[in-house]
């Protein structure tokens, strides 16, 4: 198969796309011919080695986790889906930008969703899904996303909003007019953020998803009136000593289930900043490096 690798850890100079062995599903799994991959953040920082201790990988590997695509293989104890199904999902930390790829989750993908949209929504859907629900009831409660912008904070917000929060949501200016169209009020972070918020929120702030992970985690418990009111996706390393809960991105089939609901209701559409095809996909991870991306970028195939 035609796959995008990378043969040694290092910059966007290392991915190159070449032929591969096409995977194997094992139990519980399955293997989809790919449209299109998404781009995460992980990937490029499993890519260059900076997270090699506690997410190693086998080289070469294929970088990416979540795709969309049509069932061509079954894996022993599955009977949930059927060859020619279109279903997103997950796979392993490796391994989705590439003709076919192996999920070990995977849903429906809605039919109103484009092939780019669905291969946006596996991993940012389940870590907006973790973080809200471990913060608890939603409906009537006023929420702050920290970093909204983002695959995962746009997510996060329009999930929250269907589950009947108000949301507030960080971003800078530029972005402003995009979180007003997702549903949240946008406001500036930073210094004076307890200030601003107090103008837009005068009963307080109920609860704070942070999805940045940009250090501002003793402010955001500060905002909320205690820890137990914050969760983080991002802060790990600030989390525990502040008492912050975290919440891990799983592959977990009934949030993709979840976020394939919302999508098929019009409560949730995954956002698109570019698409890149797959033999530009060192293009796709660069323009992921500088950060400041609004939705997501995802690799076609």
């Amino acid at each position: 198969m035609r796959a995008a690798r990378y043969h040694e850890y290092g910059g966007t100079d290392t991915l190159v796309v070449e032929q591969a062995p096409d995977p194997t599903p094992g139990p519980g799994e399955i293997r989809v011919r790919v449209t299109a991959a998404s781009v995460n953040p992980v990937d490029w920082k499993v890519r260059n080695g900076s997270v090699r201790d506690f997410l190693p990988v086998d080289l070469p590997a294929i970088p990416g986790r979540d795709a969309v695509g049509v069932v061509d293989r079954i894996g022993g104890s599955v009977d949930s889906v059927g060859i020619g199904d279109r279903v997103f999902g997950l796979g392993g930390v490796t391994g989705a930008s590439a003709e076919f790829a192996v999920l070990s989750a995977w849903a429906p993908a809605p039919a109103d969703w484009s092939d780019n949209e669905a291969a946006a929504a596996g991993l940012a859907s389940v870590t907006a899904l973790g973080g809200l629900k471990a913060l608890g009831h939603l409906e009537g409660r006023t929420l702050l996303i920290e970093g909204a912008a983002g695959g995962v904070g746009g997510a996060a917000v329009e999930i929250a909003r269907a589950l009947g929060a108000t949301v507030i949501g960080t971003a800078s200016e530029r972005n402003h007019a995009y979180l007003t169209s997702l549903g949240a009020v946008p406001v500036t972070y930073g210094a004076g953020l307890s200030e601003r918020l107090a103008d837009l929120a005068p009963t307080g702030i109920d609860l704070v998803l942070d999805v940045a992970g940009s250090g501002s985690l003793s402010d955001l418990v500060e905002i909320a009136g205690g820890p137990d009111r914050v969760v983080t996706v991002a802060d790990h390393m600030n989390a525990e000593p502040l008492g912050v809960r975290v919440a891990n991105a799983v592959n977990d089939s009934t949030l993709l289930a979840e976020a394939a609901r919302l999508g098929g209701e019009g409560r949730y559409v995954p956002r698109i900043e570019r698409s890149y095809p797959l033999e530009e996909i060192a293009k796709a991870h660069a323009a992921s490096e500088q950060g400041h991306v609004r939705g997501k970028i995802v690799v076609t195939v």
